[in-house]
């Protein structure tokens, strides 16, 4: 009987443990928020952009890996909003992809201008590699 109220307790304490690590942390030691910079996974658009539809779209085709696709929702995202700097982001790497560099540089300097205080895209491994920052 000891053993099973030991384990018990166990695995309560690991259980609370895991769950103040995920909620934010233990009370007196916050969580902090890791900047991981981006690699080159497309992101999805906020629900109210007119682009949102079209981007997001894009973002499966990326997904299946059919650049080509996602190139053209992408492209659509970019004319329904053009300040849509995650339909910039993307676009950029569906062109790298497709092995168009000079395209996709174009598109991610766009997104420096749109976005030049959102760190998380600005950090962007390959946005820094193609416009050189």
């Amino acid at each position: 009987m000891k053993h099973v109220v030991l384990s018990i307790g166990v695995a309560l304490g690991l259980a609370t443990g895991i769950a103040a690590c995920d909620s934010g942390g233990l009370p007196g030691n916050p969580k902090k928020e890791a900047t991981t910079p981006l690699g080159d996974a497309p992101i999805l658009a906020a629900a109210s952009s007119p682009g949102q539809a079209d981007n997001n779209a894009g973002v499966e085709h990326y997904k299946e890996r059919r650049w080509d696709l996602a190139e053209q929702q992408f492209r659509k995202a970019v004319q329904a909003d053009e300040r849509l700097a995650e339909a910039h982001y993307n676009l950029g790497l569906a062109l790298d992809k497709l092995g168009d560099h000079e395209g996709a540089a174009a598109a991610f300097k766009r997104v420096t201008e749109l976005s030049p205080k959102n760190s998380s895209l600005r950090d962007s491994i390959i946005l820094k590699e193609h416009v050189g920052l």
